[in-house]
């Protein structure tokens, strides 16, 4: 064959090998998750985290991986202690080389805001928030020379309590907003009995208040008739006792209580939606029987106060960085969101 037909038959050759190789290596980077655009986002959301950590958990404790070896410091929202008490000690039996520590804060009292001041001061190695990280946080962590990053690991919602005496179908934002602003001072105003209300509410310190103040007062403040308690405990206590009380909490923190009732709100659809599941489960059938949170409502949005909870990671490539991805790992796991919804709360996953 002569040169002058041989060179078509060269470039088809190298055409279709051509062809091959870059097939080939389409399906490899497919295959293996390899990014083609070599670029990652840096960004602080918790669902581009969960997205870049993926790969990293397992189906069980036992089998996310990247666990470091050592004690690790947390602490921060009061409303993660239920998942403390239930998922934090599963984690521990699972994976004893990863030691928890939970840590108060010196001053004031445990919040999803002395958390991140905490993690941010050094003195935690990860926190634990029912609230975002806000602006000023991410300035101070910047000019401290690292960033700070959420991960939501559940959904929380907020849930009003009241005394189990207290015969009232619901309420609307409005008359929430109403009462802990003193317009409204008497559940009769309100369709109920005529008697005082008494508002009762933790100070503002902690990612439950804030939201409360922020999605239902509109920034603004409580009014002089509401009374401050120290904690969920304390208001608890106090609801008991006071027929006209209420007080909103974490939802898991009211819902299976035996000594309150838990009130429904009204959607925007104009319907009463309940924190619990029905039939509802009278004070007199508890503690045999409990009242178990409203699941559905909360996921779909239906419940009209609902929130995310985070575990606020600091991100400087060093241990505190390992420690906290891998306890949201953790968290984000089958076995952890199995042990979320068991405590109590709405998987995320």
């Amino acid at each position: 064959m002569s040169q002058k037909n041989e060179t078509p038959v060269l470039i088809l050759a190298l055409l279709i090998t051509a062809a091959l190789l870059a097939g080939g290596f389409w399906w490899f980077t497919s295959k293996s998750g390899v990014n083609n655009s070599g670029s990652s986002s840096n960004s602080n959301s918790s669902d581009s985290a969960s997205i870049q950590q993926g790969q990293s958990r397992g189906e069980g404790f036992a089998q996310v991986q990247n666990i470091p070896t050592g004690l690790f410091s947390y602490g921060g929202s009061t409303s993660f202690a239920p998942l403390r008490l239930a998922v934090d000690s599963a984690i521990q039996a699972a994976r004893p080389e990863f030691k928890l520590r939970y840590v108060n804060p010196i001053s004031g009292s445990a919040s999803s805001g002395n958390g991140i001041k905490m993690l941010l001061d050094g003195k935690l190695d990860f926190a634990q928030s029912s609230r975002s990280i806000s602006d000023r946080e991410y300035r101070q962590a910047q000019q401290r020379g690292f960033s700070l990053k959420e991960i939501a690991i559940a959904i929380d919602g907020l849930a009003l309590a009241v005394n189990p005496n207290m015969n009232i179908q619901g309420l609307t934002l409005d008359q929430l907003k109403s009462i802990y602003t003193g317009k409204i001072t008497n559940w009769k105003q309100v369709g109920g009995p005529d008697v005082p209300i008494k508002p009762y509410t933790r100070k503002q310190n902690g990612g439950t208040v804030e939201l409360f103040v922020e999605e239902i007062l509109g920034g603004g403040n409580f009014g002089a008739n509401v009374e401050f308690v120290p904690d969920t405990t304390a208001a608890l206590r106090k609801l008991a006792s006071n027929t006209g009380g209420i007080y909103f909490a974490s939802a898991p923190e009211v819902v299976p209580q035996c000594s309150i009732k838990p009130l429904p709100l009204v959607s925007k659809a104009g319907e009463f939606v309940m924190p619990y599941q029905q039939p509802f489960v009278s004070p007199q059938e508890c503690p045999g029987k409990r009242n178990q949170l409203n699941i559905a409502a909360f996921q779909n949005g239906q419940y009209p106060i609902t929130r995310k909870l985070f575990v606020i990671v600091k991100q400087n490539n060093q241990r505190e960085q390992q420690a906290g991805e891998a306890y949201a790992n953790l968290l984000l796991s089958a076995e952890g969101q199995e042990a979320i919804a068991k405590a109590g709360f709405v998987r995320i996953r």
